[in-house]
């Protein structure tokens, strides 16, 4: 239990009442709390959702704002990322009935001037990423991001052996208030997210106050209603991508590889993964498809969304006798990709995948059902007739 000596807490009321008039001569309202800020460095959007949504409940835990940050996308041919503001693809009050929530743009224009001016600016980093310092700022995509806003560092702060375990560590919310202090330490600004990937089990609930933004949510409308036929659709997620048949090759010394704990398990209680749950074949994926299609009423198209090889002539050989339509994007958005899988009426994705894992996610929050390539593996070893 860290002690407070009297000095100290009066300096401490001298800076709030400090802050609170500040504050309400800009017209904003400080969390006396604190903020937190992180770097969605690792990975791209499948790793980052995950990464966002225990930094989420990590900052409830420990009861700070969290600062949104951007997304870190990165395009073909440019050396550095670029920065998407947040609620280009999500809604903020949506988050905002769960837990306070500010855009880091927002943030940095109206309070950072305040409260975490340039000489205050301190990196937290479990242990030194160099010889003596956080580092924050070495390499892609960690430069580029704190340059958005103009942010350097003036010190490093390692705060190990803390972690972000909030659900079965009791005691971990009182170590953080107690050793960073909202008042002394307003702004806790991590190298990376404060969070652990695949997303803890407790945190996929938090999915659900995930909302598209009425831009992504128009135009997945605007495509579901001219591009697929009236009736309902069938959601299918394929990676084969050449990176991805590389990653799949390290199943067998990695049965628990990326998101495969959606579906076997988080202690692996399910099984291992196998090969054809990371990259099905062609075979595989036409006999399921079949399957869940006889199963259902009224479908009239299949959606498809790949990194590489979308698989459409394939499929429409393989059910040449109906009049199902198949469908893709003309051009590449991965995030109008995931919109409309959401919707789907049946969804078939990527055990292995965390760009599944996001859809899996968002339909387990709305009730939808969802299933996954070749898993259980039992379903492999069936010798029915699957003509349609």
């Amino acid at each position: 239990m860290v002690t407070i000596s009297a000095s100290a807490r009066y300096c401490k009321t001298i800076v709030f009442f400090l802050i609170i008039r500040l504050s309400t001569a800009s017209n904003v309202t400080i969390d006396e709390n604190g903020y937190l800020m992180y770097c969605p460095c690792m990975g791209r959007f499948g790793n980052q959702a995950d990464h966002f949504l225990g930094a989420l409940g990590f900052a409830k835990g420990i009861n700070r704002t969290l600062v949104l940050p951007p997304w870190v996308e990165y395009r073909y041919g440019e050396s550095r990322s670029i920065q998407v503001p947040f609620d280009t693809y999500f809604k903020v009050d949506a988050l905002s009935e769960f837990h306070r929530v500010i855009l880091m743009e927002e943030f940095m224009k109206s309070l950072a001037p305040t409260i975490w001016p340039p000489e205050k600016r301190i990196s937290f980093c479990y242990q030194p990423r160099g010889e003596t310092s956080c580092d924050a700022k070495d390499g892609n995509p960690f430069g580029p991001f704190w340059d958005t806003f103009n942010i350097d560092f003036v010190g490093s702060e390692f705060y190990g052996p803390l972690h972000y375990d909030v659900y079965h560590s009791p005691d971990t919310v009182e170590k953080w208030k107690n050793k960073y202090d909202g008042v002394v330490w307003p702004v806790i600004a991590f190298t990376g997210a404060p969070a652990s990937f695949p997303v803890q089990e407790e945190n996929r609930r938090l999915h659900k106050y995930l909302k598209w933004s009425e831009t992504v949510d128009r135009k997945a409308t605007n495509f579901i209603k001219n591009s697929l036929p009236k009736g309902g659709f069938i959601g299918l997620h394929l990676r084969n991508g050449i990176d991805w048949v590389r990653a799949c090759e390290h199943i067998p010394q990695s049965p628990m590889l990326f998101a495969a704990a959606q579906c076997l398990g988080y202690r692996g209680q399910y099984g291992p993964a196998t090969k054809e749950m990371c990259l099905p074949s062609k075979d595989i994926i036409i006999k399921q498809l079949k399957r869940v299609y006889r199963t259902m009423k009224d479908v009239a198209s299949i959606f498809v969304s790949s990194d590489s090889n979308h698989m459409i002539e394939d499929l429409k050989t393989a059910f040449k006798s109906t009049n199902l339509t198949f469908a893709k994007l003309d051009h590449n958005n991965p995030h109008l990709d995931l919109a409309i899988l959401g919707r789907s009426n049946q969804f078939i994705g990527n055990c292995i995948s965390s760009f599944t894992a996001f859809v899996k996610r968002e339909r387990d929050a709305r009730g939808f059902p969802s299933s996954f390539w070749a898993f259980p593996p039992d379903r492999l070893k069936s010798t029915t007739h699957d003509e349609l």
